[in-house]
């Protein structure tokens, strides 16, 4: 459900997609887009969707709060094939996570099932291709690329928090926020600032696999707390980190 004050995104063609990343810092394209980007029919993408239902609740939090649920998988991307990595902890200094860096935050993997769909397998190797675009480096070696879901909760008279971390970056080369799925809610606002000036964009995602990419060295992120236009909504995404040469803490153990 959309209301008056949301502000529609000002979408990026795939002619001009690497172009708009390089000299903007991020581009937006609508689901049918997504789809050619990653050589997807929509049919393929929509069994996905069923598991952000049941997802764990985060219990690193540091605010206290029971509103995000979350699941979290890592990934290599070498010579055009996809390859799972042995499941780790989430990692970020506090350079880039004022809140939450310098924690281990070991969270449940990506249902097996989803991970073997070959929509999975096709976005992620459409996210990969895009970094390798970034920079001409990034084509020889590994992609490091992790996958978190979120749901965002928000019950009658609370907020959810999508970052609860504020504006920041990720410590990555490219970031990517499929908005998954709306329901019953308010607010929710993307943020986007250029990480040199005061200049930056809002705008609120809505059409289900949209996707928003960032240059994480250009820009900072943020999105709005949540409110339910009744006794509870929600705000499911997919996010996406892509780094080159190996992840974000390379001394972070797999859990045994």
């Amino acid at each position: 459900m959309t209301t008056t004050s949301e502000i529609s995104p000002k979408l990026t063609t795939l002619a001009n997609l690497d172009q708009q990343l390089k000299t903007s810092g991020y581009a937006i394209l609508n689901a049918a887009s997504v789809c050619k980007w990653s050589n997807c029919v929509q049919d393929e993408l929509t069994p996905m969707q069923a598991s952000w239902e049941a997802m764990p609740v985060d219990q690193y939090l540091k605010d206290g709060g029971r509103y995000r649920r979350r699941r979290h998988s890592s990934f290599t991307f070498e010579n055009d094939a996809l390859t799972l990595a042995p499941h780790r902890a989430h990692w970020q200094p506090l350079t880039y996570n004022a809140l939450h860096g310098g924690m281990t935050r070991w969270f449940e993997p990506m249902p097996a099932h989803i991970l073997a769909l070959p929509a999975w397998q096709k976005l992620l190797t459409a996210f990969a291709k895009t970094a390798n675009q970034l920079n001409a480096a990034f084509s020889v070696g590994a992609q490091y690329i992790e996958a978190h879901s979120f749901r965002i909760e928000a019950v009658e008279g609370g907020l959810g928090r999508p970052t609860p971390e504020g504006a920041h970056r990720d410590g990555v080369d490219l970031v990517g926020v499929f908005m998954v799925n709306r329901h019953n809610i308010k607010g929710g606002e993307t943020r986007v600032f250029d990480a040199r000036s005061s200049s930056g964009e809002r705008f609120t995602l809505q059409e289900p696999w949209s996707l928003l990419l960032l240059d994480d060295a250009k820009v900072i992120h943020e999105t709005t707390p949540i409110q339910p236009l009744a006794t509870f909504g929600f705000r499911d995404t997919l996010v996406l980190t892509c780094r080159h040469g190996a992840f974000l803490d390379a001394q972070n153990p797999s859990k045994p």
